[in-house]
């Protein structure tokens, strides 16, 4: 009877576990996905009142932890890739959010401002964020972590891009493949 009681109690075990995710929680499960997501997927760092999207491709992982600590690890484990490197995206309206109307925002700035690895930001208004994130749903991934902090536009959106290509690489593979074209019109042809 002790054997089977064990073994009842290692099963519940397994299965409650199941239930959190994998062993490593959500930071585990950010690197697992983030390993399998490429040029043109997002990152959405979600404070607490971002909505639940159902569209599919898109995957969500609740953190419960504030929008830096999230960004900060995130960030942490674009940085160990090769193959992508983030664009990142605050909205336009959180720096104008005062903190009468909304305690803590000025602290959440500089807390995400210590998070940010150096990295520049693009700042946009949050409606043109959400466009450009439902635009990137109707054909790639989108990977959106939600997070415990409460404040307003403290939203982080993260595209992805290649992250051994740029974009001043492929103007000048652009122009090279132009000038070749233009070259061989021009020549006579034997």
């Amino acid at each position: 009877m002790a054997v089977f009681s064990k073994c009842l109690v290692a099963c519940g075990a397994a299965l409650l576990a199941s239930c959190f995710g994998p062993a490593g929680g959500w930071r585990a499960e950010v690197e697992m996905q983030t390993a399998q997501l490429g040029y043109r997927n997002w990152i959405v760092i979600a404070e607490a009142s971002f909505p639940a999207h159902s569209q599919p491709g898109t995957r969500q992982i609740n953190s419960y932890e504030p929008v830096p600590v999230v960004l900060d690890d995130v960030l942490t484990t674009l940085e160990k890739t090769e193959h992508v490197r983030p664009k990142i995206y605050m909205t336009r309206e959180l720096r104008a959010v005062e903190n009468d109307y909304a305690p803590g925002i000025d602290q959440l700035r500089k807390d995400i401002e210590a998070s940010l690895h150096g990295h520049e930001v693009i700042e946009l208004e949050q409606d043109s964020l959400v466009t450009l994130v439902q635009d990137a749903q109707r054909s790639f991934d989108v990977l959106v972590v939600r997070t415990n902090t409460a404040l307003p536009y403290s939203t982080i959106f993260i595209e992805l891009e290649p992250g051994y290509w740029d974009g001043e690489s492929e103007t000048r593979l652009r122009e090279q493949i132009e000038r070749q074209r233009m070259e061989r019109l021009a020549s006579p042809h034997p």
